[in-house]
């Protein structure tokens, strides 16, 4: 398996919290298809710790208020979108790589073997 290793100033992700990039923060942990920052996981245990047990539980859009906060949060998600999109081409990538048939890559995504081949068989 070839690894290639990344330059410190080379951005290949950003936190999908903060869109802050990896090159601006001292740790930036990867799931299967977000990235946290180490200042999110602090911010996210303070709320966790100072949070009332009686607090509701809202989508971050319920809990907007204005429209102009809605339209504000529309691009972070859009770049939140297209992190998690290349991750998932990254994924199918490595899955082709490993030896996985276009009829596992499409019952992992729940859609049909053609469908997976479809979207995905591009980026080979």
């Amino acid at each position: 398996m070839v690894v290639r290793e990344r330059a410190r100033d080379e951005v290949f992700a950003c936190c999908s919290f903060c869109l802050r990039p990896n090159t601006e923060v001292n740790r930036l942990v990867a799931g299967p298809a977000v990235y946290v920052c180490d200042s999110c996981v602090e911010l996210a245990a303070s709320v966790i710790r100072d949070a009332p047990d009686s607090s509701p539980w809202l989508t971050p859009w319920e809990a907007t208020e204005t429209v102009e906060a809605a339209l504000a949060n529309l691009p972070n998600v859009a770049l939140a979108h297209a992190q998690v999109e290349a991750s998932l081409v990254g994924w199918v990538r490595r899955a082709r790589q490993l030896g996985a048939t276009w009829a596992q890559i499409g019952s992992a995504l729940g859609i049909a073997r053609q469908s997976a081949w479809e979207r995905f068989a591009p980026e080979e």
